[in-house]
């Protein structure tokens, strides 16, 4: 793996671009503020290539796939990530198909769909998951991370994307996910512990 103080490139004074590889805003600016501190200097490039075709059966094998293209396509160490929810009275849906789970891709659409599947259960106990990718020319890697909590009865919160709205963290209080600061989700986030995990390798701690 590149170890970014060893090319030769001052990080803390910048200069070594990294290519993003989603074409999600929202994720874009979650990223900048949570690699910031972890990976000072670097600059994070959007991707605007083709989507590859993610077939893989895992978040980390997704995410890889995202990673391998943008470095493939742009030259650059990439990053990416593949994110979504499982629940556990679902067996563990809608996993790797969160994004698309209604079919139209929209956020609100998967949200009723969800609610739907889980009218009059008792069991709502849920994760969000993230697998953190890097690829460079020297190799590749992945890591996952999640963060369980549970699914409200209905949306709250104006916050967040995705299913922000309805998944409330163990760890928030009783707050749902799209009711916290920017600040409280990215210090607690399934993607907040996936790319810490990632930048420490990177790094070589």
């Amino acid at each position: 793996m590149t170890d970014l103080g060893a090319t030769g490139i001052d990080v803390v004074g910048g200069g070594l671009q990294v290519v993003v590889a989603t074409r999600n805003p929202h994720k874009v600016e979650e990223l900048q503020r949570i690699l910031a501190p972890l990976l000072p200097g670097v600059e994070l490039v959007p991707d605007s290539g083709p989507e590859p075709v993610e077939d893989g059966e895992t978040f980390e094998a997704n995410a890889l796939i995202k990673a391998r293209a943008a470095h493939e396509r742009t030259g650059l160490p990439a990053l990416a990530d593949d994110s979504g929810i499982e629940v556990d009275a679902l067996g563990g849906a809608p996993g790797i198909h969160s994004a698309r789970y209604a079919g139209t891709r929209d956020d609100r659409d998967n949200l009723e769909l969800l609610l739907q599947h889980l009218a009059g259960r008792t069991d709502r106990g849920a994760q969000f998951v993230c697998a953190a990718a890097w690829v460079d020319a020297d190799g590749e890697l992945a890591v996952r991370a999640d963060w369980r909590g549970e699914i409200a009865d209905a949306p709250r919160g104006e916050g967040g994307f995705g299913y922000d709205p309805v998944f409330v963290p163990h760890d928030a209080d009783g707050r749902a996910a799209a009711e916290l600061s920017p600040e409280e989700k990215d210090a607690r986030s399934h993607r907040r512990l996936a790319f810490t995990a990632l930048a420490e390798r990177v790094l070589g701690r």
